[in-house]
């Protein structure tokens, strides 16, 4: 190689659009400006949907709640509001105890209504 030649992709200022777009676009995402089409009055909220567990969704009512509950003879359940909780989707990972409980949630995967359905509880969809 001759001597202009060499060190091509160290040389500091050049090569931002060409041989050195990669570390640009890794390392200073938006350095380049817009880029693709304009998302007019986009709308971030209908989006948004936080998911539980139903290993997890014993723990927004208290301990005192579950215990008390247990030992009721007259057949009336818990009733856990995922919504009120923050959580729009129930979905199914973990074991749930075999204690009947209403779960009230937006949406319901279908492994997580089977496993509720078969502690002996009931899915309610809200708005």
């Amino acid at each position: 190689k001759q001597w202009y030649q060499r060190r091509v992709a160290i040389t500091a200022g050049a090569g931002g659009g060409h041989h050195h777009r990669i570390n640009f676009d890794k390392y200073h995402p938006g350095y380049f400006g817009k880029f693709g089409m304009r998302f007019l009055h986009k709308k971030k909220n209908p989006t948004v949907c936080p998911v539980i567990n139903v290993d997890k969704v014993w723990s927004l009512v208290s301990t005192q709640t579950r215990d008390h509950f247990a030992q009721r003879k007259d057949g009336k359940v818990p009733v856990i509001d995922c919504v009120r909780a923050g959580y729009f989707k129930v979905l199914g990972k973990g074991v749930l105890p075999k204690q009947p409980v209403i779960v009230k949630a937006k949406f319901f995967s279908y492994e997580a209504e089977q496993k509720i359905k078969a502690a002996g509880g009931v899915c309610v969809t809200v708005a």
